[in-house]
């Protein structure tokens, strides 16, 4: 079965650029198009696509709030971010809102693409080179006020707070399993108990939590 997608980019030649590339890939099928963030969000309630890539800064409602509002409101869409990290610090924001993984636009287009994939598996990927950065600069960054929740730590196994580190270095779940000494069915189990322990959405807000709780020290 095809990936559904949907672009939302302010910049028509961005669209049109991902569209004619994804036609090359029989497993990639762009069924919408949302030069907005408010656009972005009516298409994903209405054509219930598999992933959205969204830029940032779009007019009007932003990327941020368009993320927010389908990771809360779209059950089966996921949110990968398409920007430009080094000016682009809303990208902290994205992160909170529930965005699934990230990739900047001057990547290889392959490599935009297996992110489309990942995403769409329900994993969570950031780009190779942003990801340490990315988490380092978020955590040490304090949510607004209204958003600031303990994060829930009862009830963790000691198993699962050592998978959770893991989780929080980046590695994978068979990766987990060599370093654990157990097969990667486990490690996986392991993780899917994370994800309803803590409320994460995916791997992405696994890592956070690691570096909240202190698991994981942010690179200096």
């Amino acid at each position: 079965m095809s990936i559904r997608v949907v672009i939302a980019d302010d910049q028509p030649l961005v669209r049109s650029g991902l569209r004619v590339i994804m036609a090359d890939h029989p497993d990639l099928d762009v069924v919408g198009e949302a030069a907005s963030g408010a656009e972005a969000v009516r298409l994903a309630r209405e054509l219930a696509p598999d992933v959205v890539v969204m830029d940032l800064r779009m007019p009007g409602m932003d990327g941020i709030e368009a993320t927010r509002l389908i990771a809360t409101g779209c059950a089966t869409t996921r949110v990968l971010v398409l920007t430009t990290f080094d000016e682009d610090e809303h990208v902290y924001g994205a992160l909170r809102a529930g965005a699934g993984g990230f990739v900047v636009k001057d990547m290889a287009v392959d490599d935009i693409l297996a992110a489309v994939r990942v995403v769409a598996a329900g994993d969570a990927l950031i780009a190779p080179g942003v990801a340490r950065r990315l988490i380092a600069e978020f955590v040490n960054r304090p949510a607004p006020a209204a958003e600031r929740s303990p994060r829930p730590v009862a009830g963790i196994t000691e198993r699962e707070r050592e998978v959770l580190t893991l989780v929080g270095r980046g590695l994978s779940n068979s990766e987990i399993a060599g370093e654990l000494f157990i097969s990667t069915a486990t490690a996986k189990s392991h993780v899917a108990r994370l994800f309803t322990k803590l409320g994460a959405r995916d791997r992405v807000q696994l890592v956070i939590a690691a570096y909240e709780m202190g698991l994981v020290t942010a690179p200096r």
